[in-house]
């Protein structure tokens, strides 16, 4: 599980983390995963409780991913602001976050990934992909390149953390909703 872990990281950091930073990521986690009791032994300043709707293994990795790598918002416009800061100011954004004040999520979140997708085009672009469960914000979310996608869904499934892209995902669930 540490290889595949150590594969997601590096998948999700697009660059943003160090081999070492990620190495120890998926060193703990897999510890976690592996012995929850042993793991909380033998790290005692953890905050983790069996309440979380997320395993300890999870919550090890979405709580070791910096700011530059997992945006956390309540808004499409909060989530738009970081994602711009965490690129720095020589990457140009055509779309500006108060463009998405006014705007409904689905075309928020449609907007947001037509400017991903212009980004890095030897990648295909950025997808904003939905990661793991939220716990303190309502949208949780992660970049991976297009290219990396299809293997990134894999590893995610291989080690049970939710993943799913933004956009599709919001689509599906309000034609659900619909059809209740």
């Amino acid at each position: 599980m540490k290889q595949q872990l150590f594969e997601l990281v590096t998948a999700i950091s697009s660059g943003c983390m160090s081999d070492e930073e990620i190495e120890r990521v998926a060193d703990e986690a897999a510890q976690a995963y592996a012995d929850q009791d042993a793991f909380l032994a033998a790290n005692p300043d953890i905050n983790y409780d069996d309440d979380f709707p997320i395993p300890l293994g999870e919550w090890v990795v979405v709580g070791s991913l910096p700011e530059t790598v997992l945006f956390q918002a309540d808004t499409y416009q909060e989530l738009f602001q970081q994602v711009v800061d965490s690129f720095g100011p020589t990457v140009n954004f055509v779309l500006k976050s108060k463009q998405l004040a006014k705007v409904e999520p689905l075309k928020a979140l449609n907007r947001i990934q037509v400017q991903l997708s212009s980004l890095y085009p030897e990648k295909g672009g950025y997808v904003l992909v939905d990661f793991s469960e939220p716990l303190d914000d309502e949208l949780q979310c992660v970049l991976v390149y297009k290219s990396d996608l299809e293997r990134v869904m894999e590893l995610a499934v291989d080690v049970g953390i939710y993943a799913a892209p933004a956009y599709e995902a919001l689509k599906a669930a309000m034609e659900e909703s619909e059809n209740d």
